[in-house]
Parts: structure tokens; C-alpha cells; sequence
């Protein structure tokens, strides 16, 4: 799934990865929404939509895709993707919402820290872990 959603197409056309600040964001993404590099001219000239997909390929790395279930692509946009249809949308929609958060809460606090590791693997896991036990099913 891919948008323009407004706040976290700032996040991409500034280059920066979404930071986890809080507990929304480690509801459904396991660490910060990571931001592509840039492409090339010669990967846009030879095929930019085929060298889009591969450069969230490349950046998500060894990463679960279900941990990680958006990516913004750099001077472009998010992308997002789920089990199914409707929780790729969800997921888009989540981001855009943690995108705004970030955004708002680094204006009040410049000098705020990700949250802790501790907390983050909490409220990730309690919901998509192997023993998980909250929220809707």
C-alpha cells in the first residue's frame, strides 16, 4: 500500500527514519519506520518503479517484514503492507498517526530519546509476539 499521507511524507522528503517515541508506535512497529537511501538516476531511468521495491528490499535487510510493516521511501513517500489488504491500510494509517506524534513531540521536546527497549519490546510483543495476549483477534 502506498500514500502521501502528509506527515509521514514530511518524514521521507526530510530523509530521516520515523523514530520510536512512544508506546502507539511499538503497538505495531518494532523499532523506528526506516527511511530507504535515495536512488540513483540510472536506477529511476531503468526501471523506478521495480528499483523502489528493491530499495525497501535493501533496507529492510534481515528484518521480519511483519515487525516492520511500513517503510517511508526517501524524497517519495510511505509503503506499507500486512497480512492481508485491510490491515496494510491500518498499518498505513498507524504511521501516518505515529509520523504526526513524532513530529509533534520532537517540536516540544528536541532533545527526546526513543523509548525504551524494554517498554518498546513490551508493547510489541504483548500483541504480535509468539505468547501474545492483547488486543482484539
Amino acid at each position: 500500500m502506498h500514500t502521501h499521507s502528509t506527515h509521514a511524507t514530511a518524514w521521507a522528503q526530510a530523509g530521516l527514519a520515523i523514530p520510536a517515541l512512544g508506546t502507539t508506535h511499538a503497538d505495531y512497529f518494532f523499532g523506528d519506520i526506516p527511511c530507504t537511501r535515495a536512488l540513483s538516476a540510472q536506477e529511476v531511468d531503468e526501471g523506478y518503479e521495480l528499483n523502489t521495491g528493491k530499495v525497501i528490499i535493501e533496507t529492510l535487510g534481515e528484518a521480519n517484514p511483519l515487525h516492520t510493516p511500513g517503510i517511508v521511501v526517501y524524497q517519495h513517500g510511505p509503503f506499507s503492507w500486512g497480512k492481508d489488504a485491510h490491515e496494510a491500510v491500518h498499518n498505513a494509517v498507524v504511521m501516518e498517526e505515529v509520523a504526526r506524534m513524532a513530529w509533534i513531540a520532537r517540536g516540544i521536546n528536541p532533545r527526546l530519546q526513543p523509548i525504551d527497549s524494554w517498554l518498546m519490546e513490551k508493547h510489541f510483543l504483548r500483541k504480535h509476539g509468539p505468547n501474545a495476549y492483547y488486543g482484539q483477534k
